[in-house]
C-alpha cells in the first residue's frame, strides 16, 4: 500500500498508471465479491482508499499549477 509521501514523490505518469491498475483491480475484486467469496474483503476498502489518495494528490497538483499560472499572469500584467 502506497503511503501519501510515496504518492507525492511519484511522477504524474506513474500516478496515472497506478490509478489505472488499482481501478482495474478494484473492478476485479467487485466481480469476485459478487460471484464468489473473497479471500480478504478488506482489499475492497484498501483499494478504494488508495484510489482516493491518488486522486487527491492529482488534484493538489492541478490546484498548485493553476495557482502558479494565476500568479504568473498577475505578475505579467503588473509590469
Amino acid at each position: 500500500m502506497a503511503k501519501n509521501n510515496e504518492l507525492r514523490d511519484m511522477s504524474g505518469e506513474q500516478l496515472r498508471l497506478l490509478l489505472k491498475e488499482t481501478t482495474e483491480h478494484l473492478f476485479r475484486l467487485r466481480l469476485q465479491s459478487q460471484t464468489e467469496r473473497l479471500d480478504a474483503p478488506s482489499e475492497l476498502r484498501k483499494n478504494r482508499r488508495l484510489i482516493a489518495r491518488i486522486r487527491t494528490v492529482q488534484r493538489e497538483r492541478e490546484i498548485a499549477a493553476a495557482a502558479k499560472a494565476t500568479t504568473e499572469a498577475a505578475a505579467g500584467a503588473a509590469t
